[in-house]
């Protein structure tokens, strides 16, 4: 399976957000079992993860 469009683009505004406030991506993975993308960014003590669901709408975790 690959990432819908709605996926793709909102993976695009979620990496723009974060790199907008420093935060360095460490790790972008697309699950294929869970058809999610998986976004860490970290820096320093301070962890942000992101999920990014097939319909485009994401959530922190």
């Amino acid at each position: 399976m690959k990432p819908t469009t709605d996926q793709a683009q909102a993976a695009v505004r979620v990496c723009q957000m974060l790199s907008s406030y420093y935060q360095p991506i460490v790790v972008f993975r697309y699950d294929t079992h869970n058809e999610v993308i998986y976004v860490l960014a970290v820096k320093e003590r301070q962890e942000i993860e992101v999920v990014i669901y097939l319909s485009g709408f994401w959530r922190f975790i």
